[in-house]
């Protein structure tokens, strides 16, 4: 599982744009979000990489 803190997830939209971006990428991920802790755990095929560019490019940059 991959897991990124997301400092500018801060409410349940956010968490909702982050969860949409990322079945974008793998449709068939598992996501698991924390709105308090800014974080989100994606398990996924896709590798790393793939994943913090597409939150980087939805305005959601890991940390």
């Amino acid at each position: 599982m991959h897991e990124f803190h997301l400092p500018d997830m801060t409410c349940r939209h956010c968490a909702s744009k982050v969860s949409v971006t990322l079945k974008r990428v793998d449709p068939l991920c598992e996501i698991e979000v924390d709105v308090a802790q800014n974080r989100v755990g994606v398990k996924s095929t896709e590798d790393r990489e793939t994943l913090l560019e597409a939150l980087t490019d939805a305005g959601y940059p890991p940390l």
